[in-house]
């Protein structure tokens, strides 16, 4: 089986830092217009995927089954046929990857995908957000909302968050790693339907001024 990611350098030394099983095929593509010229390949990873109507499209020209790195908008919002996976940065790294999917055959498909890079898939509804990232926004607004009441400095939570719940990053260190705007535009999201997600306006300042 052949397939194809199309990522950054730093994403493609954070998939593959548990190693890549040795009878894999992997291409790795750094521009999106690269990925036509693997049209036939068994699979497609897109870690640099944007919502759009030309990405999409793109996607759509190619045979195999289309994996994309989408956390905040579901497949009803993208396409129904690709797989969509939590991959922020910092989280593909991971042993185990979140995941959703609408068809039962996709799934074994990308089970497979995933096994080259020994990673496991937690499959879960087709929701904004999945679990995790979820969980990490929340706590990364909150140390906004905390930095804008002056409880302490950025680099006191992030030290006081690390040292205190053995997180890997203080909250305003992960929000750089994940992306600010990413951030915010997930709570922006979910906040139409939940107001306890609501951003705090010096994040929702940082993301606008990007």
């Amino acid at each position: 089986m052949q397939f194809v990611v199309c990522c950054t350098e730093a994403q493609q030394e954070e998939l593959t830092r548990n190693s890549v099983a040795e009878l894999a095929s992997v291409v790795w593509v750094f521009e999106k217009v690269d990925l036509l010229h693997y049209k036939t390949a068994d699979a497609v990873i897109d870690l640099l995927y944007e919502n759009n109507k030309v990405n999409n499209s793109l996607l759509r020209q190619l045979s195999g089954i289309k994996i994309i790195n989408c956390v905040t908008d579901t497949l009803q919002e993208t396409d129904p046929s690709f797989v969509r996976i939590n991959g922020w940065t910092t989280f593909l790294s991971a042993p185990i990857l979140e995941a959703t999917c609408l068809h039962e055959d996709l799934k074994k498909l990308a089970e497979a995908v995933f096994a080259t890079f020994h990673k496991t898939i937690e499959w879960l509804p087709d929701e904004p957000g999945f679990v995790v990232p979820r969980v990490v926004s929340m706590i990364i607004n909150e140390a906004y909302f905390a930095l804008e009441e002056g409880v302490s400095t950025r680099a006191e939570i992030d030290v006081a968050m690390k040292l205190g719940t053995a997180y890997p990053f203080g909250p305003f260190e992960w929000s750089e790693k994940i992306g600010v705007r990413n951030i915010a535009t997930l709570l922006r999201k979910l906040s139409i339907q939940q107001p306890r997600y609501t951003p705090a306006p010096l994040l929702l300042q940082m993301a606008d001024a990007i």
